[in-house]
Formats: C-alpha cells, structure tokens, sequence
C-alpha cells in the first residue's frame, strides 16, 4: 500500500506501521484518526501484522544505529502526527 490509501480498511481509524521500508514520517499524512503500530526494537512488524495496515511509515536512521527503542520510535511519530494537524 501507498502512504496516502483513499480508503482505511477500518471504521474510519487508519492504521499505520512504522517500518524502516515505509514512507518517510514527515511526508506521510497523519492528520486523520490514526492507530499506529510499533514492533519490537530491531525486529520490527512481523509480515501478518504489517499486512493488515492501512499504510508503513519509516523514521530514518543514520550512521550506526539500525532502530530505535519502541517508546522512542512512537514519540516521533505522535509528535509529527500533532504537529501536522496544527
């Protein structure tokens, strides 16, 4: 799926995975009612999971570090979700 759906597969709540093959946080739009799904540190999403999102969205990373903790990665991720609906 693309980061813009035309439609979510759920009564009106999107459901977004953070996967490091998603579309980058800051140019998904997350101004809707939004459901995020975090995986665990380093393994990420398994595939069933990630298939029964609306859309992936990615954080990137730079140097050395592969991932974030999970609480790190949803901060991000609230934090882009409130600033874009201001």
């Amino acid at each position: 799926r693309d980061a813009n759906p035309s439609q979510p597969l759920t009564s009106g709540v999107w459901i977004g995975a953070c996967d490091m093959d998603g579309t980058q946080y800051d140019q998904a739009d997350l101004k809707g009612k939004l459901a995020l799904v975090i995986g665990a540190e380093g393994q990420g999403i398994g595939r069933l999971v990630k298939e029964k999102c609306d859309f992936s969205i990615s954080i990137p990373m730079s140097g050395k570090i592969t991932s974030l903790n999970a609480s790190n990665a949803a901060a991000i991720l609230m934090y882009e979700a409130r600033r874009q609906r201001n």
